[in-house]
């Protein structure tokens, strides 16, 4: 079993749970203050993550401009995509909608993976690409 598979089961837990806590929280707050309170929360676990690697002498963190433009660029894509999740809640969306949200957001990175980083085009992320693409339609209807 590759080394990172479980850090990819635990991402899975939590992005799914990130989800159904959205849901349960749409109706509840507006979408501009709910993505402030996801992202603030957030960014403060990961203060006391990095905080716990200063204070165990486990510091090993380093940047470079170029990786902090690409995080920023991250941030804004999680922070529009909370908004836009808590948009797609309020406006009556279903929860179950989100694993083909998801499964095209995948789609992407496989897309991205294969004709920018140099991933193998294998038979299994081609047909997932397609199956995601074809969810996204029936989605519509």
């Amino acid at each position: 079993m590759a080394a990172w598979f479980w850090y990819a089961v635990v991402a899975a837990v939590l992005y799914g749970a990130h989800q159904i806590f959205t849901r349960l929280a749409a109706d509840r707050i507006g979408e501009g203050l709910g993505g402030f309170v996801v992202e603030a929360t957030a960014a403060l676990s990961i203060v006391l993550y990095l905080g716990f690697l200063w204070l165990s002498g486990h510091w090993n963190q380093k940047s470079s401009g170029e990786g902090i433009f690409w995080s920023v660029l991250t941030g804004v894509c999680v922070g529009a995509g909370t908004i836009a999740f808590f948009l797609l809640f309020q406006k009556g969306g279903p929860l179950s909608a989100v694993p083909i949200i998801l499964a095209v957001g995948a789609a992407i990175m496989a897309i991205t993976g294969i004709a920018f980083f140099r991933e193998p085009a294998s038979w299994p992320r081609i047909t997932g690409i397609i199956l995601a693409i074809a969810g996204l339609i029936l989605l519509r209807r």
